[in-house]
């Protein structure tokens, strides 16, 4: 019987670039400071530069590896300046979290045309722009896991979602395929879903749709398991698809949601 790896050496990630974006705060955040815990190199991508820098520099006081990278993920520019410099710095990437989105409250009718392009663009075409940069360096580097974030809402709807509803459901998708083109070289892709997560995004939901945050926590708690998520719960998924625990999954989703769509 062949020897199987331990599992410690089974979900490390010593020597791996992994790449977040949306790493500023919440699930970003969150995966960023677990593929670091780790062993991960981790480069945090954010339009916000002043929690980018600070959320870097929390992790650095902890003796983690991280640093910070402008990127607008809406701008194929921004996308290939920043993968090109994160390749200048540490010569390869190992693992892509695309997690950059952006929650709309909206129905049809009230959503603008400017709101819908700025959803879909951050959250559907952003994984195509980062993914189109960031493949052909772990094809030459022999392969590489992409990890995306869905939502529970990318298999059912939502109230008042239409864009965030509509932009989830094509990441899903958009994963199979990815998944299917890519297997050829080693590049494994696969969807992390999660449900109501306690992060700045839903609590900035709350505000949209009139709701006190610390209300709908409550509300928001009544699930099988008895609480929203925390970034934490969503990152131990991601770690197991960045990490040799999944090397025969790929094309594939999970569900990190307390059993809200059990």
């Amino acid at each position: 019987m062949d020897q199987q790896p331990n599992i410690s050496d089974l979900t490390s990630l010593q020597g791996r670039v992994a790449v977040i974006t949306g790493g500023a705060s919440g699930i970003g955040l969150g995966v960023a400071a677990r593929l670091a815990e780790a062993g991960a190199e981790v480069a945090l991508l954010d339009i916000d530069d002043r929690r980018g820098r600070e959320a870097a520099e929390s992790l650095r006081a902890r003796g983690l590896h991280a640093s910070y990278y402008h990127c607008d993920v809406t701008s194929s520019s921004d996308c290939g300046r920043v993968t090109q410099q994160i390749i200048s710095d540490f010569g390869k990437i190992d693992v892509l979290f695309n997690n950059a989105g952006v929650a709309i409250r909206k129905n049809t009718v009230e959503l603008v045309e400017e709101e819908w392009d700025l959803a879909l663009d951050v959250s559907l075409k952003g994984i195509y722009l980062l993914s189109h940069h960031v493949i052909p360096h772990m094809v030459a580097g022999g392969g590489g896991s992409i990890i995306n974030t869905g939502s529970g809402w990318s298999f059912t709807g939502g109230p008042s979602a239409v864009s965030y509803c509509a932009a989830k459901g094509g990441v899903l998708n958009l994963t199979r395929a990815m998944a299917i083109d890519h297997g050829q070289h080693n590049i494994r892709v696969n969807c992390v879903c999660p449900g109501d997560v306690d992060t700045p995004m839903l609590r900035s939901e709350c505000e949209q749709m009139g709701e006190d945050p610390e209300e709908f926590m409550k509300e928001a708690a009544n699930r099988p398991l008895n609480r929203v998520g925390t970034p934490a719960d969503v990152a131990n998924a991601v770690l197991f698809f960045a990490s040799d625990m999944s090397t025969w999954v790929t094309g594939a989703f999970l569900t990190v949601d307390g059993g809200g769509t059990a």
